[in-house]
């Protein structure tokens, strides 16, 4: 496998400990106990080098191939990194009555956008940890390479699959992607233009202009 190769993989990813916290086969999530029935399971598509999954599974299935299966260990620098002492911060409890809520251990919270979890309620003063919960450990993932998309067409598709977009129709032309599909955030679609322009390839020539036609349906 090289940086720029559409792969779609199967994982599961564990914490030391051996408890899972994600991964794409529904059996496994049954008899794990974390099955949801809001998630759909299977092989998820990404670029190799793109930044669709953290910098130590990027480098790990470069040195895998079509059909193979590893495991490997993942430290935090390669991971969700260290844990930052700066980001366990001190929130006011008026600034959760504004929002009319009432913290308790373990809440997950949202402020503009960034996430935390209150790790303890005493007073007016709450301690919420603004790290990424997995910062500061070695993960464990179980890889499996399904397969290589390389047809143009399957790999705009596959892009906007990732990106929770199940619905869209593709025309390619030497330079240009047209792509009919439901409305979509102006963010996400720069995003999506960004790869398509940068990772898809027309006969040997990447893709110089992408086109949205957006489908309003009457409900």
């Amino acid at each position: 496998m090289q940086k720029g190769d559409f792969v779609r993989i199967n994982y599961i990813a564990r914490l030391e400990s051996g408890e899972v916290f994600d991964l794409t086969y529904e059996d496994i999530a049954k008899r794990e106990n974390i099955y949801n029935p809001k998630v759909v399971y299977k092989p998820i598509p990404i670029i190799l080098g793109a930044g669709f999954v953290i910098h130590g599974l990027d480098n790990a299935l470069l040195s895998m191939a079509v059909g193979e299966k590893k495991g490997f260990a993942i430290k935090p620098e390669d991971g969700f990194g260290q844990r930052d002492p700066k980001l366990v911060r001190v929130v006011p409890k008026r600034v959760f009555r504004e929002q009319n809520v009432e913290p308790r251990h373990g809440m997950v919270v949202d402020f503009s956008g960034i996430k935390g979890r209150v790790q303890s309620v005493g007073g007016g003063r709450i301690m919420v940890d603004f790290n990424n919960p997995l910062a500061g450990k070695v993960l464990k993932y179980e890889l499996e390479v399904v397969e290589k998309i390389e047809e143009p067409e399957k790999q705009v598709l596959s892009i906007f699959e990732f990106f929770g977009v199940n619905k869209a129709d593709v025309k390619l032309a030497e330079e240009e992607a047209e792509v009919e599909t439901t409305p979509l955030p102006v963010e996400l679609k720069n995003r999506i233009s960004h790869l398509i322009t940068e990772y898809v390839k027309v006969n040997g020539s990447v893709v110089k202009k992408v086109k949205f036609v957006e489908v309003f349906e009457r409900k």
